[in-house]
């Protein structure tokens, strides 16, 4: 059944869960894209168990600690790798060829290095500052919105390069897959937060746009690692405006 097979890519691609009997094939990321927001669903509900667990027992600060780790070891750290390399490579500047090449090169560098700490300290600062009461919420929303942003940006940017993920989802997701996902995201989004959904959405749609016109103007285009620092991005976003007053 297509329909099960994509969605079991979907998983395998971007979670560590294993998937049984099921053997990963890099043609099906295409048609698994649209089912990214379910991803960030699952992720997001896994989450929020560790979060009803411990909030009793243990202060916010090692709370929202353990919730990082989890969401780290269950993807990977797939997306914090995608924000090092393009860290590294855009804040070494030079052409455009020098970029991706850095960009390829597995060691981290200062860059990428001081974006992932970045990233982890925003996160864990403005997980610990969401009211318990909207904890759950907002954070099923971010990490559905913010696997989302694979989507328009696939959809939309040519390949950077001519192998890697960037090429081989690089205008290459069709508008019916991000019709498809987009539906999913307002859809789970809305039952998560209802109105309140407004501003986050619109934040990571201009997180979107502004990563995606820096990738074009600086890269040419996208690889996999824009999707990883875009999904970062998204992520922070959405938490802020959870605790935006």
């Amino acid at each position: 059944m297509r329909f099960l097979r994509e969605l079991l890519a979907a998983v395998q691609f971007l979670t560590r869960l294993p998937v049984p009997e099921y053997r990963f094939e890099p043609e099906m990321v295409m048609g698994a894209a649209k089912f990214f927001p379910l991803v960030g669903a699952l992720v997001g509900l896994g989450a929020v168990a560790i979060e009803r667990l411990l909030h009793a027992h243990l202060p916010v600060t090692v709370v929202a600690a353990a919730v990082l780790a989890y969401s780290v070891i269950l993807t990977g750290g797939l997306h914090e790798d995608g924000l090092a390399d393009m860290s590294d490579g855009l804040g070494a500047g030079g052409g455009r060829q020098r970029m991706l090449e850095i960009m390829r090169d597995s060691r981290i560098g200062s860059f990428g290095t001081l974006a992932i700490v970045f990233s982890i300290l925003c996160r864990w600062a403005l997980l610990s500052a969401i009211a318990p009461g909207r904890f759950a919420s907002y954070v099923v929303a971010a990490q559905v919105l913010c696997r989302w942003t694979a989507l328009p940006l696939a959809a939309f940017l040519p390949s950077a390069r001519k192998d890697g993920l960037g090429e081989k989802l690089a205008h290459k997701v069709p508008m019916r897959a991000l019709a498809v996902g987009s539906a999913l995201v307002l859809a789970i989004v809305g039952l998560a937060l209802g109105w309140q959904m407004l501003a986050p959405v619109a934040a990571v749609i201009a997180v979107t746009i502004a990563s995606g016109l820096l990738y074009r103007a600086k890269l040419g285009g996208i690889t996999g690692d824009c999707f990883g620092a875009s999904n970062q991005l998204a992520e922070i976003a959405v938490y802020l405006c959870a605790v935006w007053i």
